[in-house]
């Protein structure tokens, strides 16, 4: 053997066979390595490293590997790795095509780079080939080393665009081999660490090592996110097989979070690819094979990342508290991107279809995993879920997704989800009921546009889109059948708030499951719940919004009663005593059967006309007339829904009470007092009912009332109540002898409401004239209604059905966007600031403006219309005593009045 002149050295080993290398290798591989440690020229130390790996490494024993060659050789390959990569960085912005000497030495380098990486990934093949088991410890400096090379390898393939400049063609092919050898090393490295046993003593550093290894494998996987599909998803295989393999030693130890995290964010990376790549061939109109190709990668890919995901979930769950956040955006993230969301990008229907067939199928084992995971549910049920606009759809829907996985789950993880929080040292959540509600309330826009989602194939029938609410109210009813009877006080609880909230398409939501609930569950039930909304609506104080919907609610439940027990609801609620009346004003007596309806019928008309004449003969006081008006409720309620039950008697006894409250009816009264005005509403549709037989000294007094409040604009609502009476009018014969003084009246009532700028009243205008252009007999008033042209060409349009100034379903889209976002941004303030906004700082007090004359005009006509009801009254019947004394303080009031004015 020659002696110490390494170069000779060398040559002389390239004639040693194995035989010989076996022999001598305690004899020299001590050589080698001190050549190897003390060169300082690269490619001596290349050449080295490959005699070393070549033809000394296959003869040491795997229990010496660690000691005799990884410990000693792997660092200071990782310091020549480390030198080339400066070395690189460098001199790479100095690079030009005319600096040829800078280009030659930036080739040699990136060479030399190729050749440690080549000779790595020997050394590691040989490793493979072993027959054996080989444990971590054996070769425990090896993976560690080896992907330090594999990441910093990636960083700079990946930044050697910005690195290189434009001069990145000159040393292009030396970069492509470099990145294929990285990717045969990470290979080579991963069917290694496919052999590791982790069985031996020394565990816990080898628990150690492995977690440091997949921790660092996953900081690969960010680096190779875009770069190359197959090496990104096989880089996440490792990861989860070895996650897997080692379970029981790993699971404690693994950064789970980290994991979890990496995986959402590259599943949703891969399905914004899919949306962008379906977008481009959307818009270009093309169906390039090349892009279409792409596009099924991608897609598969999301897929994969989807298995993984679902993979990794169910084995780890319990270590996952963490992560519910990532898990729960990330569904909502990909729902908020993909069709129906009013947000997702626009693209085909078969690239729809294919995203849904393969990834979001294979997403889906995801939710039922978590069912029973309390973090993740105390997570999307939480009462301080605050969520972005464009994810109040992508809730909605997980928790309907939620509602249908919960059927086949066992009671106890269904209590989980149905039962809100009731202690205090309990994180605060809703039911799963009252979520879905709060969640489908925030979806105001996607209701408004509406989203349309595929609905459920029949029979033989194809499958047609339906609307949010449908789809929502469809599966909660299929949700409430199947929920076992000791959760029906959240359901019922869930249910009232609802009704009784803000929000009028989330009460009637509430209203239909309600009424879903009553037909589906017990006929006890039902009258239960009756008898409950019956006593909710007897406490409710004066008008609120509430009372009606609770009226609406039980005018519905009532049908849904069996006969026995509707006839045990008149008798807990008498119809003949007055208290009841309140209550029994908010029911349908279609609801009841033949006979009952027309006991009721006959009890609550005499009840209501009583009360109606004891009023009138009582002095007609303004302050007394809520009970009038209730009375006249139920008579309209009687008239309108007792049929044939009503008989002649009754009828012509209502049509007199009518006629006499008329008559009482003052324009300037009624324009001012709010309880005069619901007087009025109630009064003109019992003349509808009775229209045929209205007296024409009546009728002309009607049109001369409203002709008259009319010109002082009154409420929307009392608009409204006139236009039922109008189209009514259709039906009449007007008498010759009132012709000239009803006709012009009801020309101009029709003319002022269909010019009226409030949207619902023009609507309603538009279709009462619609009814009684066709009914009427008097044609020559239908062109007096239309007085302009402007007003012709809107009611043209009407009969028409055509449509003025739509907008586009892009420009629909947009502007439901920005009223939803500007919603969203007004109750985030008010929840942030409280109701009347932030108490840090008082506000400040309203500017005091000096009245204006409207209001003393107003206030003046008050004072005059209650003088006006003072004396009818005393026409009528002798002044108690307490009278003049009153007028007189009065008087002296006026003077004082006027004194001040002077």
């Amino acid at each position: 053997m020659s002696p110490a002149d390494p170069e000779l050295l060398l040559r002389e080993l390239d004639g040693w066979d194995r035989a010989l290398c076996r022999r001598e290798l305690p004899c020299v591989l001590p050589r080698l390595l001190s050549m190897y440690q003390n060169s300082d020229d690269w490619s001596e130390r290349i050449r080295v490293l490959r005699v070393l790996t070549e033809m000394f490494l296959p003869h040491i024993s795997l229990s010496e590997l660690e000691e005799t060659f990884f410990s000693k050789v792997l660092p200071k390959a990782i310091q020549l790795f480390d030198d080339l990569l400066y070395e690189l960085s460098s001199q790479a912005q100095g690079l030009t095509s005319q600096n040829a000497e800078l280009y030659k030495a930036v080739r040699d380098v990136l060479q030399t780079m190729v050749q440690l990486l080549e000779t790595l990934t020997g050394c590691v093949r040989h490793i493979c080939t072993l027959k054996e088991t080989v444990p971590l410890e054996s070769i425990r400096t090896l993976p560690s080393s080896i992907l330090y090379v594999i990441k910093n390898t990636f960083m700079h393939c990946k930044d050697s665009e910005s690195l290189y400049s434009g001069c990145l063609h000159l040393i292009s092919d030396l970069l492509q081999s470099l990145f294929k050898e990285a990717y045969s090393l990470q290979k080579q490295l991963m069917e290694l660490l496919d052999m590791i046993s982790m069985e031996s003593a020394s565990a816990e550093d080898s628990i150690v090592d492995m977690v440091s290894v997949i921790d660092t494998v996953l900081g690969i996987c960010s680096v190779i996110s875009n770069m190359d599909h197959a090496l990104h998803a096989n880089t996440w295989k490792f990861i989860i097989k070895q996650s897997l393999k080692h379970h029981s030693l790993l699971q404690s130890h693994l950064k789970h979070k980290d994991i979890l995290s990496g995986l959402c964010k590259d599943t949703l990376f891969s399905f914004h690819s899919c949306l962008q790549l379906a977008e481009q061939m959307k818009l270009s109109g093309t169906q390039a094979s090349t892009d279409h190709k792409l596009f099924q990668k991608t897609v598969k890919l999301c897929r994969f990342f989807a298995n993984s995901l679902v993979h990794y979930t169910k084995e780890f769950i319990p270590f996952l508290s963490d992560s519910c956040y990532q898990l729960h955006q990330l569904y909502l993230q990909i729902y908020s991107k993909f069709p129906p969301s009013m947000y997702a990008p626009v693209i085909s229907e078969a690239h729809r279809d294919e995203i849904a067939r393969v990834f979001l199928v294979a997403l889906d084992p995801l939710i039922h995993q978590l069912l029973p995971f309390r973090p993740f549910l105390e997570l999307v049920l939480s009462e301080k879920l605050d969520l972005s606009p464009e994810l109040h759809l992508p809730q909605c829907l997980l928790l309907v997704t939620i509602m249908n996985k919960l059927r086949a789950q066992p009671e106890d993880v269904q209590a989980l989800w149905t039962i809100r929080s009731q202690f205090s040292e309990e994180v605060s959540r809703l039911s799963l009921f009252s979520a879905l509600f709060l969640s489908f309330q925030q979806c105001s826009g996607e209701l408004s546009l509406p989203v349309c989602l595929p609905g459920v194939m029949g029979d033989g029938q194809a499958e047609v889109p339906v609307t949010l609410y449908h789809h929502v109210c469809v599966h909660l009813c299929a949700f409430i059948a199947s929920t076992p009877p000791s959760h029906f006080p959240q359901l019922e609880r869930a249910l009232l708030d609802a009704v009784l909230g803000s929000s009028m398409i989330t009460s009637l939501l509430a209203m239909d499951s309600w009424c879903f609930l009553a037909r589906y569950g017990t006929a006890d039930l039902c009258a239960h719940h009756v008898f409950v909304i019956a006593h909710l609506i007897q406490s409710c104080p004066g008008e609120c919004y509430q009372l009606s919907v609770l009226g609406v609610l039980l005018r519905r439940m009532l049908f849904l009663m069996a006969p026995d027990q509707q006839v045990e609801f008149t008798q807990k609620f008498p119809p003949r005593e007055t208290e009841n009346l309140s209550l029994w004003q908010h029911v349908s007596l279609k609801a009841l059967t033949p006979d009952l309806r027309k006991q009721v019928a006959h009890q609550l008309c005499v009840v209501g006309l009583a009360q109606c004449r004891q009023w009138l003969s009582s002095g007609c006081t303004l302050g007394e007339l809520q009970p009038v008006n209730v009375a006249l409720s139920i008579l309209l309620t009687v008239c309108s829904s007792a049929g044939d039950a009503l008989e002649a008697g009754p009828q012509v006894a209502v049509l007199e009470v009518v006629s006499q409250l008329w008559a009482l009816l003052q324009v300037k009264q009624v324009s001012s007092q709010p309880c005069l005005q619901q007087t009025l509403c109630l009064l003109l549709p019992l003349l509808e009912f009775f229209i045929q037989r209205v007296d024409p000294q009546l009728i002309t007094q009607v049109f001369t009332v409203q002709a008259s409040l009319h010109e002082l604009t009154p409420p929307d609502h009392v608009r409204l109540a006139a236009l039922d009476l109008l189209s009514s009018m259709g039906k009449v014969v007007i008498p010759k002898e009132i012709q000239g003084q009803v006709i012009p009246k009801l020309a101009c009532l029709f003319a002022s409401l269909l010019a009226d700028r409030t949207w619902l009243v023009y609507q309603h205008a538009l279709e009462a004239f619609t009814q009684f252009a066709e009914a009427t007999s008097h044609e020559d008033v239908v062109p007096l209604c239309l007085n302009c042209e402007e007003t012709k060409d809107k009611v043209v349009c009407f009969l028409a059905k055509t449509r003025q100034g739509e907008e586009t379903a892009e420009a629909r889209a947009e502007r439901v966007k920005w009223e939803k976002a500007a919603c969203s941004a007004h109750a985030l303030k008010k929840n942030t600031d409280g109701e009347w906004g932030s108490t840090a700082e008082p506000s400040a007090k309203r500017a005091c403006h000096s009245p204006s004359e409207e209001q003393y005009k107003s206030a003046l006509d008050t004072a005059e219309g209650a003088l006006d009801a003072v004396k009818l009254l005393l026409q009528k019947g002798p002044a108690p005593a307490w009278l003049a004394v009153k007028l007189e303080a009065l008087q002296t009031a006026i003077t004082l009045l006027r004194s001040s004015v002077q």
